[in-house]
């Protein structure tokens, strides 16, 4: 089990650290509310793709966006109550175990995003979760500057990282620098990496646009 004790360093703490170390061409998912809001905030950039209202869904787009940019590293931030929610994701990155990818869990102990309701078992050991889940790089950090050495001592991997980050819950809502659009930020993402724009029909029937 793992110390979810008070004086552990905040949300912003980390993601100041994430944005002055983060790898050359990162792609950055963040989960919803203060995941994404904060980070915007920090470190605002096309290559970002923000979550909204989309509890646990992180992971899994993450996981994707990882085997279709192998050459990218993919850097996704998801709460623990996120994980929980959907822990067959956490199963399926161990098994595919895609070496680009890095997973930050935020271990606060508590559903921040809608409200600060106290998690089911808030002292879980979720890095030794993601060991058992298949993902052999997983690692408790409970320092910010746990996080830099990790991030600067990117070395050839074998598979996909797990980093469950301590820190204090942040119930007050971070204001982003701007309202978030989810169609935006989709395209934002595509343009990014590159990738064309997907056209819907009424009826069904879409198409890749210029295809």
């Amino acid at each position: 089990m793992v110390n979810v004790a008070t004086s552990r360093p905040t949300r912003a703490d980390y993601y100041r650290v994430l944005a002055d170390n983060l790898p050359p061409q990162a792609l950055v998912v963040t989960s919803l509310g203060n995941a994404s809001y904060l980070w915007a905030k920090v470190h605002e950039a096309p290559e970002n793709f923000y979550f909204e209202d989309a509890m646990g869904l992180a992971l899994p787009l993450s996981l994707g966006l990882a085997i279709a940019q192998p050459n990218r590293p993919v850097i996704v931030v998801e709460g623990d109550g996120g994980l929980l929610m959907h822990m067959g994701a956490l199963v399926t990155v161990g098994a595919v175990n895609p070496a680009n990818l890095t997973v930050l869990i935020v271990q606060n102990g508590v559903h921040a995003a809608s409200g600060g309701q106290a998690l089911t078992n808030a002292a879980l050991d979720l890095a030794q979760l993601a060991r058992a889940a298949g993902i052999g790089s997983s690692e408790n950090i409970d320092k910010p500057e746990g996080l830099v050495e990790k991030l600067r001592g990117r070395a050839a991997r074998n598979g996909a990282e797990c980093l469950v980050l301590a820190t204090e819950p942040d119930l007050d809502v971070v204001r982003p620098p701007a309202s978030f659009d989810p169609l935006l930020s989709k395209h934002r993402m595509q343009a990014a990496i590159g990738a064309p724009r997907y056209v819907h029909a009424v009826f069904g029937g879409g198409k890749l646009e210029g295809a």
